[in-house]
This record gives C-alpha cells, sequence and structure tokens, in this order.
C-alpha cells in the first residue's frame, strides 16, 4: 500500500487566499498582544482553512513491472564453425531456464545474423539488433543484455552502448583455436583483355607463423598458376584477362591439420575486362548512297579503330590525268592485308568488287585470316552479283553463300527468321514484334544458293537477307542488300539500323554478350540468378553446385525467344559453379570476401571494452582445458542499479523501480460529519471564550 495526502480546495486557490489571508492577520496580531480568546481565534481558523483546503488521503495500489532483458543469439555463418552451434544451443535454453525463474525479468530472445539481407549476412551485427530488442523500453526499465556469439562482431562500439544496464558476453568456442587464411591486398576492378594484371595479396596465420606455402591460381574456374608464397608477406601476382565482362581470379590454399575452418582459405576478385579499342577496316567499293552508313556507325563507337577506304580510281581507270596531279591517297595493300591483317578484328567489303586493285594472292590471305579467328563482313549489291563478285576469287571459301547472279529489285520489309527470333544478334530488334514490321521497306535484294550458318532475316520472296556463319576459327557475316541507309535516311520513319549493325559487328567480334551458347550466372543480394542464351527449344534444368560442396538442381523458364532464367535462394556466401549441357559459369553470391570470414577465431577482445563500460562481463562458455563442447554457465543475480553487476562465477541483470498504478482509494480528511462536527467544536470554543 502507498499512502500519500492530496489537497483538493472547495473553492479557487484565489478566493481561498482572500479570504484566509486577512483572518490569519488578524489572528496572529491577536496572538502577537495577547488578547483574550486569540489562541481560540486561531485554532478555529485553522480549522475553517483545513475544511476549505479539504485534504484528503490516498492510497496507490501499484503493480511492480519487470526489467527487460535481452539475449542475443548469434546464428551467422561463423558460429557454424566447430561445435559453436552445438554449444550456443546449450547456453540458449540454460540461460532461458535461469532467467525463467525470476518473475521480475522479461526476456526478449534476439537471433542475429539470419536476415536474408547479403549485408546482414556477412557481417555479424548484434548491436544493431540489441537496438532493436530495446526500441519501445524505457531506459529504467532496460535490466541488461547477454550475447551469445564467438566474439567476431563488426558493430560493437568502442564504448559503452546506448543504454545503462550491464551487458554481458558469452563466447563460443576455445581459446586454442588455430586458423590460416588468404586475402587480396590489392585486387584492381578493371584490366585489358589479354593483359597481364598485376596484383598482390597475402597469407595470414593465427600462429605468426612464417615459411612458405603453395597458392593455386584460378581464372573463372581454370586453374592458371601454381604460386610459391611466404606466410606474413605480401607476395606479387600477375593475372592475364581472358576475356571482356565479369572474369572471378580466385586464391586458395590447401587446409593444415588442426585447422579451425577451409572456409576462408580462399580468396576472390572480381575483375572486369576490358577490350583495347576494336579495329576495323572497312573497304568501300565504289561511292553509293549508303557508303557512309557504316562509317558514321563505327566512327561513332568509342571502341572502335576504324581505317577506311574507298576505291575511288580503279586501275582500269584511264583520263590521262598525271599521277603527281592526282590528290588521291594510294591503296596501301600489302602492309593492310599482309603485313598488318592480324591486327585488324573485322574487315567489312561494303559493295566491293574484285577491279585488281588488290592481287589474286591477298584474298587467299583474307580467307587463311578467317580461318585463324578473323571477322568478315560482306555488304552485297549488285556488284556480287556480277562478273568482278569477290565470290569469284579465292575468297569464296571464306563465304557463307555464292550468288546466282540474280539481283531482285523488289519492295519489301525485312523481316526476322524463325532462327532469327532466338539469335542475339536479331533477337528483339526494335519494331520486329509486329507484322508488318515497324520499320521502312527495302528495295532490292541479291539472289544466292546454298547458304550456309544462321539465316536470321529474310528479304523479298523470303530470300537470305542476313547470314552469320563460322569458319573455322574465325566469323563471316553476309548482308544481301545495300538498302540500310533507307533506315539511316529515315524514309518511311526508317529503322534501327545501328542496333542492327552494331550488333552484327561486334558478333563477328567475340562480344561475349551476343554468343548463341551462353551460361551466366550473377548473385544479387542472396539469390543466385542464372540466365542461359541457347538456339534450342529447351536447354533442360542447370546444376549447381554451392560453396559447401552441396548439389542442386534449378529449372530454366523461358523468358523470351531464346532466353531462359533460373533463380535460387541461397544461404551460403561463396562462389557457385552451375552447369547446363557442356557449358559452365562461376557466379559469386555475397560481398566478395565478406567480414564474417575474414577472420574466423573466437575472441573476447572486440566485445570487452563496451561489456566492461556497463559494470558487465566477458567469459568463454567452454573452459581452456574442456576438450568437448560442455558450456559452463555464470549464475544469474538480480541487482539494485547501484551493486556490482558481475563476479568470477555470476552475472547481474538490473531490477527496475518502476510500476503501473491499479487502483486509488480515497479518504477525505474533513468530509461528512466528522469534518463538520471538528469545524463546529473549533467555532462553538471560540463563541463560549469570547462570552465570558
Amino acid at each position: 500500500m502507498n499512502w500519500s495526502i492530496s489537497f483538493e480546495p472547495l473553492i479557487s486557490w484565489p478566493l481561498l487566499a482572500l479570504a484566509l489571508v486577512p483572518l490569519a492577520l488578524l489572528a496572529l496580531v491577536g496572538l502577537w498582544f495577547r488578547q483574550r480568546g486569540s489562541v481560540f481565534r486561531f485554532i478555529a481558523l485553522l480549522a475553517l482553512a483545513a475544511a476549505l483546503f479539504n485534504p484528503v488521503f490516498l492510497n496507490e495500489e501499484r503493480e511492480p513491472l519487470k526489467s527487460v532483458v535481452a539475449l542475443v543469439v548469434d546464428r551467422s555463418q561463423s558460429q557454424d564453425i566447430g561445435d559453436r552451434t552445438k554449444q550456443t544451443d546449450e547456453a540458449l535454453a540454460g540461460l532461458q531456464q535461469r532467467l525463467g525463474r525470476f518473475k521480475q525479468f522479461d526476456v526478449r530472445v534476439v537471433e542475429a545474423g539470419k536476415s536474408e539481407a547479403a549485408e546482414e549476412r556477412t557481417e555479424t551485427r548484434l548491436f544493431g539488433a540489441l537496438e532493436g530488442a530495446f526500441r519501445d523500453v524505457p531506459p529504467s526499465r532496460i535490466g541488461g543484455a547477454i550475447m551469445i556469439t564467438d566474439g567476431e562482431v563488426h558493430d560493437a562500439p568502442p564504448g559503452a552502448p546506448d543504454f545503462n544496464a550491464p551487458l554481458h558476453a558469452l563466447i563460443t568456442g576455445n581459446d586454442h583455436e588455430k586458423d590460416r587464411r588468404i586475402r587480396f591486398e590489392n585486387a584492381p576492378r578493371f584490366g585489358l583483355v589479354g593483359k597481364p594484371l598485376d596484383m598482390t595479396y597475402r597469407v595470414i596465420s593465427t600462429e605468426n607463423e612464417t615459411g612458405p606455402v603453395d597458392v593455386r591460381v584460378s581464372v573463372n574456374g581454370e586453374q592458371v598458376a601454381v604460386e610459391h608464397a611466404t606466410v606474413g608477406q605480401a607476395m606479387p601476382l600477375q593475372v592475364t584477362i581472358p576475356g571482356a565482362g565479369r572474369n572471378i581470379v580466385e586464391l586458395a590454399i590447401d587446409r593444415e591439420p588442426g585447422e579451425l575452418t577451409d572456409t576462408n582459405n580462399r580468396a576472390i576478385a572480381l575483375i572486369d575486362g576490358i577490350r583495347e579499342n576494336l579495329r576495323v577496316l572497312l573497304v568501300s567499293g565504289e561511292p553509293h548512297a549508303g557508303e557512309r552508313t557504316w562509317r558514321n556507325l563505327l566512327k561513332s563507337d568509342a571502341s572502335v579503330d576504324l581505317v577506311h577506304f574507298t576505291i575511288l580510281r580503279p586501275p582500269e581507270k584511264q583520263d590521262g590525268t598525271p599521277i603527281n596531279e592526282l590528290s588521291l591517297i594510294a591503296f596501301p595493300t600489302r602492309e593492310l592485308f599482309v603485313e598488318k591483317i592480324k591486327d585488324f578484328d573485322l574487315i567489312i567489303f561494303d559493295r566491293y568488287q574484285h577491279r585488281d586493285v588488290l592481287p589474286i594472292l591477298y584474298y587467299d590471305y583474307i580467307s587463311e585470316y578467317v580461318e585463324k579467328g578473323g571477322a568478315l563482313l560482306i555488304a552485297a549489291g549488285p556488284e556480287y552479283a556480277g562478273e568482278s563478285s569477290i565470290a569469284r576469287t579465292p575468297l569464296m571459301s571464306a563465304l557463307p553463300a555464292m550468288p546466282t547472279g540474280e539481283v531482285v529489285d523488289k519492295a519489301f520489309y525485312p523481316r526476322l527468321t524463325e532462327l532469327g527470333q532466338r539469335h542475339p544478334v536479331t533477337r528483339g530488334l526494335d519494331g520486329s514484334a509486329t507484322e508488318p514490321p515497324h520499320w521502312s521497306r527495302w528495295f532490292r535484294t541479291i539472289g544466292v544458293q546454298n547458304p550456309e550458318g544462321a539465316v536470321v532475316m529474310k528479304g523479298a520472296d523470303n530470300r537470305p537477307l542476313l547470314l552469320l556463319d563460322r569458319k573455322g576459327e574465325g566469323r563471316v557475316g553476309m548482308l544481301l542488300s545495300d538498302q540500310g541507309w533507307l533506315w539511316a535516311r529515315g524514309f518511311e520513319g526508317g529503322g534501327p539500323h545501328v542496333q542492327l549493325y552494331r550488333r552484327i559487328a561486334h558478333w563477328l567480334m567475340k562480344e561475349p554478350e551476343l554468343e548463341e551458347e551462353r551460361l551466366t550466372a550473377d548473385g544479387r543480394g542472396m539469390v543466385l540468378e542464372i540466365r542461359r542464351q541457347t538456339m534450342a527449344d529447351d536447354p533442360g534444368p542447370a546444376q549447381i553446385i554451392t560453396p559447401s560442396g552441396k548439389t542442386l538442381t534449378v529449372k530454366l523458364e523461358k523468358s523470351e525467344p531464346g532466353v531462359f532464367l533460373g533463380s535460387v535462394e541461397t544461404s551460403e556466401i561463396g562462389l557457385y559453379q552451375v552447369a547446363n549441357g557442356d557449358l559452365t559459369a562461376l557466379a559469386h553470391v555475397g560481398p566478395v570476401n565478406a567480414p564474417e570470414f575474414a577472420d574466423v577465431i573466437s575472441t573476447e577482445n572486440r566485445l570487452k571494452a563496451p561489456a566492461e563500460a556497463t559494470g558487465g562481463s566477458v567469459r568463454r562458455l567452454a573452459s581452456s582445458t574442456a576438450l568437448g563442447s560442455d558450456v559452463t554457465l555464470p549464475s544469474i543475480v538480480p541487482v539494485r542499479s547501484a551493486g556490482a553487476a558481475s563476479g568470477n562465477d555470476w552475472i547481474g541483470l538490473r531490477t527496475t523501480d518502476d510500476s503501473v498504478l491499479k487502483a486509488v482509494s480515497r479518504v477525505p480528511l474533513f468530509g461528512g460529519f466528522l469534518g463538520l462536527g471538528l469545524l463546529l467544536l473549533a467555532m462553538g470554543s471560540m463563541w463560549y471564550r469570547e462570552g465570558r
């Protein structure tokens, strides 16, 4: 019971003062001059004042509130190492049982490290979880916090946390753990394709050991070298970036006997391969309406170095003009097609015909260039069907189709073939989804026979319009019309000439994104996303090998013609191997070299400062002499706010003085007949004394 007194005056305070102050002054004056009856007058005045003040006794019925205790459990991936999970579960069950005996504690269990967010999976953020547990709790009701963790906490403050209550940490693992890890010291984000890239790395041991260790170096899943490193020293590394786009460089060391885990025996660097400027040779046979279409497109591409020649004066032209008066550049045929032909990534013949500008032997060099990995594009015009066609030279061995000699001058809409709807060069061309296509017509098609490779576009009378073919290690494309400039000039609304021409050129130059058969995988947060590009109707499921060695199967669903997608939510951070048919891909899920695995040795050091600042403690669950996973829990003692909060074998949690009001009982002192009787008695005594 909580008794208190309260005043509930019958009139307002100003009126009360106005009435009682003069009477009090008169009573005091009488007392001062010792007038007869002044004492009785003063007592009557006090009785009147008491009645007007109306004092009331209050009896409050209160229910004490509980102190809130947070039990924060570390469920991060580093807790899966060794016996830590078992120790954590035993400690959690034991603490819940002991805390359940104390009715003054409200226990809130918070598990951290299981969030779907990649950031929370790669770092142990226990204090963020602790803040969430206390968010709706007044500071006076916080009794304390107990953390069950391996001590590798990445958001630990340098001093006291934001609450005035003891923080205790119970550390899993053992104090004699041994581990060795590898990490990149310097890993550039970008590298030139085919060029060496300088990097540095370091092998670190918890026992400060030195000596040699073999480091396996893999690029995109293929081992390329074995380096000999010295433990503890920064080591140089040089790798060659094999291709454009995402490349994964992996370093790995063998697991040592007695080592805690081999999870951090690998280090990953993601490097985006960038090609040096692609070199393109464009040879125009003669000036024509669309001559500058290819030139303008290639010149606008910052990744392309263009060399362009137009045959303005063929050898058979004789008009009597002296050679020294001609303002023409001699065509450096030997330099381009013999000495430096290998330097070009693509050769384009735009309406070119054989006029003895190139010696007949040079066409053999071009065919050989294609066979050994070069790229050739024939932008054909009427010349390709004539007597001087380059198809009548030794270049014919590299061409995907031979001319019939027919030139069809007929209006038509270029259309995608069924194969072209799936091919990455023509798939999804702007305007191709409607019938007729939402682009302008062309008016000329060059007839060919026995086309090889893929016919991805068709022209008048369903004749082949765009051919793409592979010859040896190289590639050949053939555009069987010279009317593409109509799209560039905006005739009848134009068409996607930039999109089409650029895709053709980049497919010929082997851009990975335009490969017909391609498997890629990427990590988005904690989701592994798979993309399969294929010309087949169904590529089948994808097989996945997780970082821990588990095998998964993911069904690939059709997204658009030629593209199949699949995804799977994962719980492991690391390198995933994906396979589909003969294709394989690597993907890293989660941040590269996450802090969660940078150092996996259990430690008391990170939590010692914040725990000691609150009067708490840090101690291991398993003693240094323990051989198994048995844990020893400290006793729990409720303590007042001013008392000690930890000892050798106990931890303290503060109790609160807060309570909630349930009911109030009122007892007026001058209420009813009792108050009236006292008042009349005082007045009567004063009257009696005054009458004597």
